[in-house]
C-alpha cells in the first residue's frame, strides 16, 4: 500500500522564486548561479537543460536530499542563469566560474589544476615542441591551459613531424611518439630541411591559434601531399578534425564569456 503525505514536501524556491521562473527558464545549455539574499555566490552548476535542470530543485524531500543539499535550497535567495552555446560551452564556463568564486556549496572543481602551455620553436637542429609550466624565453606559445595540452602536444608532434618529413611519414617517427610519448621536449629533427622551412612551420603554428584552423590545416596537406598511404591519410585527418574540434570549443568558450543573462529574485 501506498502511504499518503499528510504534508506535501517542502518547495522553497517555487515558493520565493515562483512557479514561472521555472517555466520561463531556458531549454538550451547554460550555467546557472544560485546567490543567497547578500547576492553571493552559494553554488553553480552547469547543465544540458537549464530548464529541466532546475526543475530538479523544484521539491526540497527531507527523505530524499542531503542535508547539505537542503540547506542550500533554504539559502538561495536568487538564481542567476547564463545560456551557452552547448553543453561543451557550458562546462567551459562553470569550470572557470567555479575557480573564480569558490561557491561555499561545491565540493569538486572550485581550484585550478596545473596551468600549461603547449611552446614550439625551430632550432639548428630542429623543431622542438613542449608541454611546460611557465615558458621561458625564445619559445612560442598557446595556452595557458590545463591537461589537455598533453594530447595537444602529441597531434600536433605527429603533424609537424609529417610536415617535416613527408617522404618517410610516420613509420619513421622514434618509438612511442605516434602513442603520444614525447619526453619534456620533442624535436623533430632537421634533417636537410631548411631552416625556413622550420620558421615558416613556426609561423603556421601561430597562425593556427589565431583562429585561422582552415588555413593551418590546408598548409599541412600541402606539405605532405606526397604520402598516399591510406594509414598516413586516416591519421592526419583524425588530427586535424581534433584540432579543428579543439578551436571551435575554444572559440565557444570565448562566446560564453559574455552570455545572455537571465535573473529571477
Amino acid at each position: 500500500m501506498t502511504q499518503m503525505l499528510l504534508m506535501p514536501d517542502p518547495r522553497p524556491l517555487v515558493e520565493r522564486l515562483g512557479q514561472e521562473f521555472f517555466r520561463q527558464a531556458p531549454e538550451g545549455p547554460g550555467v546557472y548561479l544560485m546567490r543567497d539574499a547578500a547576492n553571493a555566490v552559494l553554488y553553480v552548476g552547469k547543465a544540458k537543460s537549464l530548464r529541466k535542470r532546475l526543475g530538479s530543485y523544484r521539491v526540497a524531500n527531507p527523505d530524499r536530499l542531503p542535508r547539505r543539499h537542503l540547506r542550500l535550497l533554504r539559502t538561495v535567495a536568487r538564481i542567476e542563469l547564463q545560456e551557452c552555446h552547448d553543453e561543451s560551452a557550458a562546462l567551459a564556463r562553470e569550470s572557470e566560474l567555479l575557480r573564480e568564486l569558490r561557491p561555499r556549496f561545491n565540493r569538486a572543481g572550485t581550484w585550478p589544476g596545473t596551468r600549461r602551455f603547449v611552446a614550439w620553436r625551430g632550432t639548428p637542429t630542429g623543431f622542438e615542441l613542449a608541454v611546460t609550466v611557465a615558458v621561458e624565453p625564445g619559445w612560442l606559445f598557446y595556452g595557458p591551459m590545463g591537461a589537455a595540452a598533453i594530447p595537444l602536444r602529441a597531434l600536433l608532434t605527429r603533424l609537424c613531424w609529417c610536415a617535416i618529413h613527408p617522404n618517410c611519414g610516420l613509420a619513421g617517427m622514434p618509438e612511442g611518439w605516434f602513442a603520444g610519448r614525447l619526453g619534456k621536449v620533442a624535436t623533430v629533427p632537421r634533417n636537410g630541411a631548411e631552416l625556413w622551412h622550420l620558421e615558416e612551420l613556426a609561423a603556421q603554428l601561430q597562425a593556427l591559434f589565431a583562429g585561422h584552423t582552415h588555413r593551418f590545416a590546408a598548409w599541412i596537406r600541402e606539405q605532405t601531399a606526397a604520402q598516399t598511404h591510406p594509414f598516413e591519410l586516416a591519421s592526419r585527418e583524425a588530427d586535424l578534425e581534433a584540432l579543428n574540434e579543439f578551436s571551435e570549443r575554444a572559440a565557444e568558450r570565448l562566446v560564453c564569456m559574455t552570455p545572455d543573462r537571465v535573473s529571477a529574485r
